[in-house]
């Protein structure tokens, strides 16, 4: 796990720039964000050549200032009531059966933006009523009303990565809470009318191995189903420097051990994401369902 120069197995082919040109077309359109390129994920490319993209609403700058994250801080605009039915518009656009829906943190407003994703997800099923409608969602700082607001609306799965091992929170998430992220995710299992709950983890911070394993025993505890685990990667100069490449053979056990646990769905390995090959993660939880 060592640091500096990246590994042979963290090497990418670059993106072909018309994939990325007819996405950028298609958002420009519509007016829309992602957060494949707010967060310059490396897999912009094979998604975006697969018509697959993560739309972020709420605008496209945080409140927070999170150490890993290159998405844009600072004081957002107001709110666009027009934003859920473009979201919409565009998934139907891209004929997408599975959306996946995240957003910048918003802590100046009361709700947190709940309303706003919940209007998504109804704009998403009046326009795709077939389609698997997921959310990631930010923390809302805990308010159970604006969690409420959300799991009302009815989303196949309810997603909230906590990104880390508590240890590192004061320098990766200074702004969020290790036990209210959570407790967030064992409300929506405890609260909701179904949904599937999601999170998810990035190695090469500087945590350990049993630092980890503590993590996911966390998540099962509060009974959550799918699990996202991928390599850490410095966006920019700005943020957290990487401090370990963590091997795939890891990856790969780590997949096993949250196997172990009860997870139904663990997706591992150094470039996932939390919403990469979300489509197949969820067809494969409906396996585990169907054929226990």
């Amino acid at each position: 796990m060592a640091r500096g120069k990246r590994p042979p197995w963290l090497v990418q082919r670059a993106p072909r720039p018309e994939d990325l040109s007819a996405m950028a077309t298609l958002l420009q359109g519509h007016r829309l964000h992602t957060v494949c390129e707010g967060a310059r994920c490396p897999n912009q490319g094979e998604c975006f050549a697969h018509g697959a993209a993560t739309f972020m609403i709420l605008g496209k700058v945080c409140t927070r200032d999170c150490g890993f994250c290159s998405v844009t801080p600072g004081v957002p605009v107001s709110l666009d009531p027009g934003e859920p039915l473009r979201v919409a518009h565009a998934a139907q656009d891209l004929r997408l059966r599975h959306v996946v829906v995240t957003s910048v943190t918003r802590d100046d407003l009361p709700d947190g933006g709940a309303q706003h994703f919940a209007a998504a997800i109804e704009a998403i099923r009046a326009l795709l009523p077939q389609a698997i409608i997921e959310v990631l969602i930010p923390d809302l700082q805990g308010k159970l009303e604006a969690l409420q607001a959300i799991l009302d609306a009815k989303p196949h799965i309810l997603g909230h990565n906590l990104e880390t091992v508590p240890r590192l929170y004061p320098l990766v998430r200074p702004q969020a809470d290790y036990g209210r992220s959570l407790h967030l995710l064992a409300l929506a299992k405890e609260r909701g009318d179904g949904p599937f709950t999601k999170s998810g983890l990035m190695l090469g911070l500087g945590e350990s191995l049993r630092e980890v394993e503590e993590v996911l025993e966390d998540l099962r505890k509060v009974s959550c189903d799918l699990l996202s685990l991928g390599q850490y990667l410095q966006p920019t100069p700005r943020q957290i420097p990487v401090q370990a490449f963590i091997p795939p053979s890891l990856f790969f056990e780590l997949k096993e051990k949250g196997e172990e646990l009860g997870f139904a769905s663990v997706t591992s390995a150094p470039f996932v994401r939390s919403s990469y090959h979300s489509e197949e993660a969820y067809q494969q939880l409906q396996e585990v369902l169907h054929h226990p």
